[in-house]
């Protein structure tokens, strides 16, 4: 422990490990923390199209996340993977202990990322980027002129499923309840879209199929009916999104937050904490997308070395 960094990152998505690249590019003595695989959600990602200068024909979150991480070791940051068990984020010097170690440094990037609410059905972990998806930006094109459901009632819910429908020939949406709590402009743009059908009062139970999602059964909460749903004969397959909202990995931190766990921060990745940054999925913001986490990290990596350089 007596070693003291110039940064300590929390997490090797694509945030954390840009950081880590910028940050070890920059001469930063920089150590990465992850307690699993490199990645985060991208990492289970079957196929990506839309990350700027990626593989155009093949590419997937692991093949991209590899490169990440092959720079990060380029560019010389040290790696421990280990879980982070506390933070202490007082004073000029933060600590962080992990299971085993406990490291200490001037600077702490927070990229532990969020994770989507399960939609809570039996098979979900199983179809899991093989037709179950939580982000249409992503996989919205996977599904085109195929059926897609869509599981929640909320405003993300409801706009997911219109941006669906440039892309799907039909979009139904499942809600528990028997209107939706979306916002009124929202849900008045949904009805009159032709391609938005609703199955009010129900929730999915079970999935399965062969390779790909293929039937679902769906269940009245009002009337207890069991209605099982069936791919096209021609399609094979149909796709189901969960947009019932998602939770940051962020108890850990003393920050301040906002009324879900995301961390506050400025446009510079600055939490409310001198030495304290946070960048991607965990942190206040309105797209959560590969690029945008991997932009965030690189602006705190440079903040950090500004910061030491006393360009400030």
């Amino acid at each position: 422990m007596s070693k003291v960094y110039d940064v300590i990152i929390i997490g090797a998505g694509p945030g954390g490990l840009a950081a880590a690249i910028y940050g070890g590019r920059s001469r930063l003595s920089t150590l990465l923390i992850e307690k699993g695989q490199d990645g985060g959600q991208i990492a289970i990602t079957d196929d990506i199209e839309n990350y700027p200068g990626q593989i155009v024909d093949g590419e997937s979150g692991p093949s991209l996340i590899k490169r990440m991480s092959e720079q990060v070791e380029k560019f010389g940051a040290e790696r421990v993977s280990e879980a982070v068990t506390s933070v202490d984020l007082n004073g000029d010097i933060k600590t962080v202990k992990t299971a085993q170690d406990e490291y200490q440094a001037k600077n702490i990037i927070i990229a532990t990322g969020a994770y989507p609410r399960s939609i809570g059905c039996k098979g979900e972990d199983e179809y899991k980027g093989r037709g179950v998806s939580y982000c249409a930006t992503c996989d919205a094109n996977f599904f085109e002129d195929f059926e897609v459901y869509v599981v929640g009632g909320g405003d993300s819910a409801v706009e997911e499923a219109m941006y669906l429908t440039k892309f799907a020939r039909k979009v139904t949406i499942i809600h528990r309840r028997d209107e939706l709590r979306a916002a009124k402009a929202i849900q008045e743009k949904a009805f009159k879209n032709e391609k938005i059908d609703f199955m009010w009062d129900s929730v999915v139970e079970e999935i399965g199929g062969e390779d790909m999602l293929q039937w679902m059964n769906v269940k009245n909460v009002k009337t207890g009916e069991v209605t099982k749903v069936e791919a096209d004969e021609e399609d094979g397959l149909f796709g189901l999104f969960g947009f019932i909202g998602t939770i940051p990995n962020s108890e850990l931190f003393d920050v301040e937050k906002d009324e879900r766990g995301y961390i506050k921060t400025d446009d510079n990745m600055h939490t409310n904490v001198d030495g304290v940054y946070a960048v991607g999925d965990v942190r206040i913001k309105s797209l959560r997308q590969v690029v945008t986490a991997a932009g965030d990290g690189a602006t705190a990596a440079v903040q950090v070395e500004r910061s030491l350089s006393n360009y400030f």
